[in-house]
C-alpha cells in the first residue's frame, strides 16, 4: 500500500494574485487566518472590516453596508454592560465612548468602501448557517455581544435563503466593481454548540447554496478549505488543543494550497523576498555594533530601497526606519 491518506489537488485558478493585487477577506476568524498571512508578507488586504461574522446573511449585510457606504446613526448602536456596541459589528467595535464607537465604524465602512471598489478578489468565508435574529427587531445579527439568550430567536437558514440573499447581493458586487472575483470558501472550525450532528447540517447548508451559486454565476468561484481540513489532513494532531480549531501547522498547510491556487510567480517570488527580509530584521545579533553586524546592517538597508523600487505597492517605512537605526 502506497498511500496513506486522501491527498486533495486543489486545480491553479485561472486568474492569479499579483504582488500589487488588492484582496479582501470577510467571514469567519478562518478568514481572518489566511488573511493576516497576506499581512506577514506585505501584500495587500483588507481583513474583516467589520470584525469576524459567521453566518452568511450578516456577511451579507458587511457587504451590502460597504457597497451602499451605510452611514451609521447613533440610533444604529445599543448600550449594554457598559459599552456602546453595533449589531452589525464584532465587539471590538464596542467602547464606552458612544462617539468613539461611531467614528471606528463609519472609519472602517469609509475605507473599506473605497478599498473594495479598487478590488480585485473577495473571499467570503461562511462559518455556520445557524443564525440569531432579535425579537425585537427581527435584525440578523453579527454578534450578540453577550446578551441574554432570551432576546433572541435562533434557527438554521435554508438553502434558498443563502442563495436567494447572494443572487441579489453578487448583482451589486458586479455593477459596483466589475473587475471584482468573488471566491467562497467554508471554515473547517467546528461549531460544537451546535452538536456534531447539528454542525454537520449547517456546513452541509453552507456547501450546498455555495454549489448552487458557483454553478449559477460565472464569477463565483469555490476554494476548498473545509474539504482540505476533513478529507485531506483528517487527523486530530491537525487541530489545536480545543480540538475544534485547525492547528498552526493545517492554517500552513491549507495557506500552501492557497498559494499554489492563486499567486502568480511573481508573487511566490515576492512573498520568499519578504520572508527573508523579515528574518533577516528579526536576527539577534550578540554585538550590534560589530563591523560584521553592521555590514550586514547595511546589505539589508540597500536591500529595503531596492525593494521600495521595485515594489511600489508595499510599505517597508517601518523596516527602512528599524534598519537605519541600529546602524552606527
Amino acid at each position: 500500500m502506497e498511500k496513506f491518506r486522501t491527498e486533495i489537488t486543489v486545480e491553479p485558478f485561472q486568474h492569479k494574485i499579483e504582488p500589487h493585487s488588492k484582496v479582501m477577506f470577510v467571514g469567519s476568524c478562518f478568514a481572518s487566518n489566511i488573511g493576516n498571512k497576506f499581512d506577514d508578507f506585505k501584500l495587500s488586504a483588507s481583513i474583516n472590516p467589520f470584525g469576524v461574522i459567521y453566518n452568511p446573511l450578516s456577511v451579507a449585510t458587511t457587504l451590502t453596508s460597504i457597497i451602499n457606504q451605510k452611514i451609521y446613526l447613533n440610533s444604529d448602536l445599543r448600550h449594554y454592560n457598559d459599552l456602546w456596541l453595533s449589531f452589525d459589528h464584532h465587539s471590538t467595535f464596542s467602547n464606552p465612548d458612544k462617539s468613539i464607537c461611531l467614528q471606528n465604524i463609519n472609519n472602517n465602512c469609509c475605507s473599506a468602501f473605497n478599498y473594495l471598489k479598487q478590488c480585485e478578489f473577495l473571499f467570503i468565508t461562511f462559518g455556520s448557517a445557524w443564525v440569531y435574529q432579535l425579537k425585537e427587531t427581527k435584525q440578523i445579527v453579527s454578534n450578540c455581544h453577550k446578551y441574554p439568550a432570551n432576546y433572541f430567536d435562533r434557527y438554521i437558514l435554508s438553502i434558498d435563503e443563502i442563495v436567494n440573499t447572494y443572487k441579489a447581493l453578487l448583482t451589486q458586487l458586479a455593477e459596483f466593481n466589475p473587475n471584482l472575483k468573488v471566491i467562497f470558501t467554508v471554515s473547517p472550525v467546528r461549531h460544537w454548540k451546535d452538536g456534531a450532528h447539528g454542525n454537520q447540517i449547517s456546513k452541509s447548508t453552507l456547501l450546498m447554496a455555495i454549489d448552487a451559486l458557483c454553478h449559477t454565476w460565472q464569477n463565483c468561484h469555490y476554494f476548498p478549505a473545509y474539504e482540505l481540513l476533513m478529507d485531506d489532513l483528517r487527523d486530530y494532531r491537525f487541530y489545536a488543543d480545543d480540538m475544534l480549531h485547525p492547528s498552526s501547522s493545517a492554517i500552513d498547510y491549507i495557506w500552501q494550497k492557497f498559494e499554489h491556487c492563486f499567486f502568480s510567480a511573481n508573487t511566490l517570488q515576492y512573498k520568499k523576498e519578504m520572508l527573508n527580509l523579515s528574518k533577516a530584521l528579526n536576527h539577534k545579533a550578540t554585538n550590534v555594533n560589530s563591523e560584521l553586524h553592521q555590514s550586514f546592517l547595511i546589505n539589508q538597508l540597500k536591500k529595503i530601497e531596492t525593494y521600495i523600487l521595485k515594489y511600489p505597492h508595499a510599505n517597508f517605512t517601518n523596516d527602512l526606519n528599524y534598519v537605519k537605526s541600529r546602524i552606527a
